[in-house]
């Protein structure tokens, strides 16, 4: 009687190379993709989280007769002298003071990392301010002279100087607000910023 021995189907030291190549290959093509849709979201959340400031703004300025904190024209944010907090406590209903009916016009939620706040209001640092998906705070700027004029923060590229409008709000996008001539060759374009009035 003859035995014979059965040999069970196994992949080789090359095959499995071969597959572990193809994974890396197809993970190498998806990450761009993956990173751009991601991107992509962020900046719809900061689009959203644009118009509702905005909104709530202009809801202060109906029910009040006025604009929140302000007496000239001023910008809230890294691109202004003072944080968002102050604008946001208004907003809240923290600052009775200036919100003596304690309405809540907008209530972003609680950023979820204390320590790099992303997509909501700050805890630990920057306490009070509200943040973009990329970790920088919204910039605002209010018309408080009331004349319907606001300075256009990217009238070197968006034409004119001056918008006629009561409240703006912007993001600095991907790159945080840091590009500069060394390292953007499109200083000055802003392509990656999220804006409300356009």
């Amino acid at each position: 009687m003859e035995m014979k021995r059965e040999h069970a189907a196994a992949f080789t030291l090359i095959e499995l190379l071969v597959v572990i190549v193809i994974i890396a290959v197809l993970m190498g093509l998806a990450f761009p993709v993956f990173s751009s849709i991601q991107n992509q979201a962020k900046k719809t959340q900061a689009k959203n989280d644009l118009t509702q400031i905005v909104t709530a703004v202009n809801a202060f300025y109906t029910e009040y007769g006025k604009y929140p904190s302000v007496t000239a024209d001023t910008i809230y944010g890294p691109a202004g002298t003072a944080g968002n907090n102050a604008l946001f406590d208004v907003l809240r209903a923290i600052n009775v003071t200036e919100n003596p009916r304690q309405i809540t016009f907008i209530s972003p939620p609680d950023a979820k990392n204390p320590i790099q706040p992303r997509s909501g209001i700050g805890t630990s640092t920057g306490s009070g301010q509200f943040f973009d998906p990329w970790g920088t705070a919204y910039n605002i700027e209010v018309d408080g002279n009331y004349d319907s004029q606001i300075t256009n923060p990217y009238s070197t590229n968006a034409g004119s100087p001056t918008l006629r409008i009561g409240v703006i709000a912007w993001s600095y996008g991907t790159d945080l607000g840091s590009e500069t001539a060394a390292t953007d060759k499109n200083i000055g374009k802003n392509k990656d910023d999220v804006i409300s009035w356009q």
